[in-house]
């Protein structure tokens, strides 16, 4: 912890120009090798970032690093599971054929992956079948983002933090080994939880930018405590289990002191060079994705820990 605060609050505010995707990486790669925990590097990325979407990349990248640790840190991931009929595993139709034991193919379609043509390894879930009550069974694959049969076609640039790539993957005929298929439910062990831990992590590395934009603009002590207290706050709740209802209640209660912290920082905008503003005003918009998600995953928690009521 004592490294991390030091860094955030010594170290120059003053980030390099970041003009592609290929110098966000290798900025990133420079300040994480100060840090052990994926959490700590995301606050680290952010803070060296120019601009929040080099920031969101750093927080994303390291979610995936948090979810699966023994994934080496100097390769870029993707995780695909988005597909045309949404997230669900209901709506996942790229199959995972062939048996454990012999040749395994993956085929189908992911619409939309963050990061997709800038990764080099993608993590992609995939159906192989249905159980007893006819859900999809769903496996996660590990697999390099250049073998034969895999296609990435990069996306039109997003309204908002166009710098980040997002890419349509085609799978043909892709060739699998056993030992790429990762142990375990894809859904529940991997893409419900990751939803817990990027917010952790992004939202980490969106408060370190604000402090470097803070520090390196002169805004008032008391909003770079209070953006620091809020980083110490996310930083303990990275580390939590993400499949617990408890830290999902303090995971938004977390959010909402965020939004509210950003929300009063319109007049010290004035004080912040004109081209990071701009690009504020267009990117401020990311901090809004997947509000039904989170308010769902808030209510669903609320619910599991309401104590029954007593029976008169």
């Amino acid at each position: 912890m004592d490294e991390l605060l030091r860094f955030l609050l010594t170290e120059s505010p003053a980030p390099a120009s970041l003009g592609s995707v290929e110098d966000w990486w290798t900025r990133h790669l420079q300040v994480s090798s100060r840090f052990s925990l994926p959490v700590d590097v995301a606050f680290a990325g952010g803070f060296a970032a120019d601009r929040l979407g080099y920031a969101f990349a750093s927080g994303y990248h390291s979610a995936l690093r948090s979810l699966f640790p023994q994934l080496p840190p100097h390769h870029r991931y993707a995780l695909c599971v988005t597909e045309a009929g949404g997230g669900h595993p209901s709506a996942m139709q790229t199959r995972l054929t062939g048996s454990g034991e012999g040749p395994l193919r993956l085929e189908g379609t992911k619409a939309f992956v963050t990061l997709g043509t800038a990764a080099d390894e993608l993590l992609v879930v995939a159906n192989e079948g249905q159980d007893a009550q006819g859900r999809n069974r769903l496996r996660l694959v590990r697999l390099d983002a250049r073998r034969s049969g895999v296609t990435l076609t990069e996306l039109p640039e997003t309204p908002f933090v166009p710098e980040v790539p997002h890419a349509e993957l085609r799978l043909h005929e892709v060739a699998v080994a056993p030992e790429e298929v990762l142990p375990g439910d894809g859904y529940e062990r991997y893409v419900k939880p990751f939803r817990t831990v990027e917010d952790c992590h992004v939202f980490a590395a969106v408060l370190g930018w604000l402090l470097q934009v803070a520090r390196r603009s002169g805004w008032p002590d008391e909003v770079r405590e209070e953006l620091l207290a809020l980083a110490v706050t996310m930083r303990g709740l990275a580390q939590a289990d993400p499949a617990s209802p408890a830290v999902h209640l303090a995971l938004a209660g977390a959010l909402d002191l965020c939004r509210r912290r950003v929300d009063g920082l319109g007049p010290h905008w004035e004080q912040v060079d004109a081209p990071t503003r701009e690009r504020w005003e267009r990117d401020r918009l990311l901090l809004n994705v997947a509000g039904k998600v989170r308010a769902k995953r808030r209510e669903t928690a609320r619910q599991k820990l309401t104590p029954p009521s007593n029976p008169e």
